[in-house]
């Protein structure tokens, strides 16, 4: 029996398509979806993650960190043409200590613990000064009059008076008060060290979040 499209136009065997007015005859099935491969997390791009492991001195990699970075900082800042310029050496040291631990690592740390990598960084930058403060004292005190001759040396150079000059050596001449005035000095020193050391490794936590 022939069939007939609803424009009125008698369809051959089999149409698909009325040959008048186009209209389908049959439901078409649609293609099937092609599927995409699923690439293993093993192809995934790299990407850094937060900080898992506590920073601290028990933390091989950010003591060799703070080693590395510490000691650049503590040459550079005995540099002569560079001694002016050594509260940004010690920033400088905290922030890029921040950048290579995680290059090593592939971790990317919080605030708190670029603080704590930081600190780490500021101990060692003061121990290595304070070894290579030690070194340089050895020359001067195996020369004749010691450390004492060196600070009159100095005090004579900013044109001090006799009186005022021989008034400071009496000062410096007691063991005592010269051992004192050491230890105050490197305690200062390791207190701004390691305060612009920690601000730097914050500073770059905060960069690198960027």
């Amino acid at each position: 029996m022939p069939e007939f499209c609803t424009c009125g136009a008698e369809l051959p065997p089999d149409a698909r398509f009325c040959h008048r007015c186009g209209k389908p005859q049959r439901e078409e099935a649609a293609p099937p979806a092609e599927e995409r491969p699923v690439l293993p997390p093993a192809f995934a791009p790299p990407r850094a993650r937060m900080v898992s492991t506590a920073v601290s001195f028990h933390n091989p990699a950010a003591v060799r960190v703070g080693l590395t970075v510490g000691g650049i900082a503590a040459l550079l800042s005995w540099l002569p043409l560079v001694q002016l310029g050594f509260a940004i050496w010690w920033i400088a040291a905290g922030f890029f200590a921040v950048h290579l631990y995680r290059r090593r690592t592939g971790e990317l740390l919080s605030v708190n613990a670029g603080v704590r990598l930081g600190w780490v960084t500021g101990v060692l930058t003061f121990v290595i000064m304070t070894v290579l403060f030690a070194l340089a004292l050895v020359p001067i005190l195996v020369q004749r009059g010691g450390l004492i001759a060196v600070y009159q040396e100095q005090l004579r150079s900013m044109h001090w008076d006799d009186a005022k000059i021989q008034q400071a050596m009496q000062v410096l001449n007691n063991p005592a008060v010269l051992i004192t005035g050491i230890l105050f000095t490197l305690l200062f020193l390791f207190v701004i060290v390691t305060i612009l050391c920690t601000a730097g490794g914050a500073l770059g936590a905060k960069v690198s979040q960027h």
